[in-house]
């Protein structure tokens, strides 16, 4: 991310001896002319406005306030001594910075009134037109910017959460149960009746096939049919063409009694995303051979000049009769398949489904 100055705006800070609130620049109370101590806390201000003042915004510029190590005048950054007591001021501390202070109040507040004498003030006075009282805080609602909000599920009940888990554990049951299930076997003594395979070649032809892809990815040797401009991917830096996006604007301490108003920014940079089509082997046809005998074949298809013989597949099933039952195994391989000659005994190990699970010769 980018950070992008918006402006400056003046921070207040309330005197611990008396109370009063006073303009961040301000280095002793209005009030009562207490100094502003090193530890203060800058805040914002009910309503900001942008600094037109090109003097404080250098002095923004130049760095945190430094405070005189012998009488704790605050000065600025880049003076040598200490406007109060001309120390110097090579050894002074510098304020802390950089801390975020809120969201950025650029909105109207409401007038407020005094609590002395009961004076209507602008939102934005620190003291009352009337009686020159420090004037209370306007009270102002958290910003999602300035205060990171947690979010919560409001779409479903405690019932409804109820429900599901119950729906979840029982669906987790009966994985479970099906699993023990079929695990559990029992050995029969079956008689092999029959036999059967299926030999398969799928067809596959040259099919346009329409697609999409970023401009310089589309294949050399396919139709480009239309294209669009997309965003292909944000950077933190500027770019030609790119299209700037930035957050909502905050407020960050300088350490001088004013504000840094800044956006965090990205650039999406936006490319030609396009839709083509391209000839692609598909599948166009599936051809078998079936029997039921040890010798079984591959089918033999005539192919036309734009297409080609695709997967290969093979199926084999052997038939039993175990005491008036009938049950199918599936043997993996052919030299497997041609053991089961009929008539021959096997013992067969039954799942509690009938599923066939392994077999060996009944010696």
């Amino acid at each position: 991310m980018t950070k992008k100055t918006v402006g400056y705006v003046h921070l207040e800070w309330e005197c611990p001896a008396c109370g009063t609130r006073n303009k961040g620049i301000d280095k002793i109370c209005r009030n009562c002319g207490a100094p502003q101590p090193a530890d203060v806390q800058f805040e914002q201000v009910a309503q900001e406005q942008l600094i037109q003042d090109e003097q404080v915004i250098a002095q923004a510029q130049a760095g945190p306030d430094v405070h005189c190590p012998f009488c704790g005048t605050r000065n600025p950054a880049t003076a040598d001594q200490c406007s109060q007591c001309l120390a110097d001021l090579t050894e002074a501390k510098a304020r802390e910075a950089g801390q975020v202070v809120g969201a950025h109040q650029d909105k109207a507040v409401p007038d407020v009134a005094c609590s002395f004498c009961g004076t209507m003030n602008s939102g934005t006075a620190l003291h009352c037109v009337h009686c020159g009282a420090a004037l209370p805080k306007v009270e102002r609602p958290e910003t999602e910017s300035a205060k990171p909000q947690v979010r919560r599920s409001t779409g479903m009940s405690k019932t409804t959460r109820y429900v599901l888990f119950g729906i979840l554990g029982l669906v987790a049951i009966a994985c479970i149960a099906i699993i023990i299930l079929s695990s559990r076997t029992t050995e029969i003594v079956g008689e092999v009746q029959g036999v059967s395979w299926e030999y398969s070649v799928a067809i596959e032809a040259l099919t346009p096939v329409e697609d999409e892809e970023w401009r310089d990815r589309v294949p050399d040797d396919a139709e480009i049919l239309s294209c669009r401009k997309e965003v292909r991917r944000t950077q933190p830096n500027p770019a030609p063409g790119a299209t700037e996006v930035c957050g909502t604007p905050y407020t960050v301490d300088t350490g001088t009694g004013v504000g840094e108003v800044v956006q965090d920014c990205e650039y999406q940079v936006y490319d030609d995303y396009c839709t083509f089509t391209e000839l692609q082997w598909r599948d166009f046809d599936l051809v078998s051979l079936t029997g039921d005998d040890f010798s079984p074949q591959w089918p033999n298809p005539s192919l036309a000049q734009d297409q080609r013989l695709g997967e290969e597949t093979e199926t084999y099933e052997v038939y039993f009769n175990a005491d008036g039952s009938n049950y199918t195994y599936r043997p993996d391989s052919l030299s497997e398949f041609t053991q089961f000659e009929e008539g021959s005994r096997w013992i067969l190990e039954v799942n509690t489904f009938n599923n066939v699970r392994s077999v060996t010769p009944d010696r």
